[in-house]
């Protein structure tokens, strides 16, 4: 294979432009292709919300080193929201890469020079070839030598419907849901009416959390948190246990809420059919309980797309969708106490040489992705393109302990906590009967 190719890095968020900076340290060809108009497209969406990492956390060594020889000042303290992680780091970031990286260039297809997947002979020895949809709607391929798919999970954003698939009516309910946390400082969308926040994950806990402070100031508004658990479980994540300070209080502050009655916690309420009406969205659940509300936030989590990638040889663990080498690590079904491990290139090798999915792709549909994973991934990653195998074995990040032990609980059995849970914080569970309603 001619090795003057460029690597390819699907994706120019985070972990996007920081392979990009590990592969310019290394002297190593590469060209970013990014869907978007403008780098951390993704961040963008969610600018308004802040991020529970510190910026330490959320800055790459190598892209600090490349932006250094700019005049770059590092923000040291405090946690950014998503515009400032932006603005104060992933903005200059793209700028030092320059052309590198191509904007308006949508990957749809990653295969082998003049092989499918089907064909074995010679396959190693040939380029990849990407094929790039580019926003002015022409087409257009290119050859590298490697891969790094950093395009995240953000575009796929997991349905309402408790058996993963859109709830019967979902879609015809569009206009009153959101997959996204709402940007709350303008509330007159949310302000004295009901909204149903649907998720467990960290991302629903902040938009309960900014709904409950809009109803402690206004009676009539009015919060929901639906989980499909029938425990609370660890819905309210670690606590004070959770090594990453700002991420426990999220939880803590959520349970607070619960506690005062400014949020109505619903468990075991498994969405199987919504309906829109000229006052808002009804949602039924399996067991027949209904809930009306002006407003749905659905925050479920997200899954990888993977429809580009039909032509290279994956394995990817069947229950997650990650590499088979890091899914037990992180399948939140097992997952106990002790932070996940950090993964690197061997971890995330695939029958495809040169091929790798990093950052939060990488996880499938794990929720518990944290920058500081995705920047170790590419740093171990491209030590193992540039032939340093040494560096690439090598694990260099110790990640942060979440405080919650056990896995995510037994999904059917309310209020109990499973075996050998061990720091896991008190629970609150408040339930609806068969036959409750509510709309502000």
């Amino acid at each position: 294979m001619d090795q003057t190719l460029p690597v390819a890095v699907i994706g120019a968020g985070p972990q996007g432009l920081a392979a990009a900076a590990h592969l310019i340290e290394r002297g190593l060809p590469v060209v970013v292709l990014e869907a978007g108009s403008t780098a951390a497209a993704a961040v963008h969406e969610w600018g308004h919300v802040r991020l529970f990492s510190d910026w330490p956390e959320l800055i790459d060594a190598a892209a600090a080193r490349l932006l250094d020889a700019t005049g770059w000042t590092a923000p040291s303290t405090g946690h950014p929201t998503g515009a400032q992680w932006i603005s104060g780091y992933l903005a200059p970031l793209a700028a030092a890469l320059g052309e590198r990286v191509r904007y308006g260039a949508r990957v749809v297809g990653v295969s082998r020079s003049g092989r499918d997947r089907l064909v074995d002979a010679g396959r190693a020895d040939q380029p990849f070839t990407i094929h790039i949809q580019l926003a002015q709607g022409e087409e257009e391929r290119v050859q590298v030598r490697a891969v790094i798919d950093a395009s995240g999970t953000w575009s796929s954003p997991n349905p309402a419907g408790a058996d993963g698939l859109p709830a019967l009516g979902e879609r015809a309910a569009a206009d009153s849901l959101s997959y996204r946390i709402p940007d709350f400082e303008d509330g007159e969308e949310f302000a004295g009416k009901h909204t149903v926040v649907i998720g467990s994950g960290h991302s629903a806990v902040t938009a309960v959390l900014a709904l409950a402070r809009t109803a402690r100031g206004d009676a009539d508004t009015t919060v929901t948190w639906a989980l499909r658990r029938a425990s609370a479980g660890n819905a309210f994540g670690g606590g004070e246990a959770d090594e990453l300070p700002a991420r426990g209080a999220l939880g803590i502050r959520a349970k607070e809420y619960v506690e005062a009655g400014l949020v109505s916690l619903v468990t075991g309420f498994r969405i199987e059919r919504l309906a829109a009406d000229d006052d808002g969205v009804v949602l039924e659940s399996e067991d027949g309980r209904r809930l009306a509300a002006d407003r749905a936030v659905v925050l479920t989590g997200f899954r990888p797309d993977l429809s580009f990638l039909s032509e290279l040889r994956l394995q990817l663990d069947p229950v997650l969708q990650a590499p088979v080498r890091i899914a037990a690590e992180v399948d939140p079904n097992i997952h106990s106490c002790g932070s996940v491990a950090a993964t690197g290139a061997a971890d995330l090798a695939h029958p495809e040489p040169g091929f790798y999915i990093v950052g939060a792709k990488s996880y499938g549909r794990a929720p518990t992705f944290l920058a500081l994973t995705g920047y170790e991934q590419v740093r171990s990653v491209v030590a193992e393109l540039a032939g340093d195998h040494e560096a690439a074995r090598r694990v260099d990040l110790a990640l942060p302990d979440t405080g919650v032990c056990g896995g995510a609980g037994l999904f059917d059995a309310p209020d109990v906590s499973p075996d050998g849970a061990c720091c896991a914080p008190s629970r609150t569970l408040i339930s609806l009967t068969p036959t409750t309603s509510a709309r502000s």
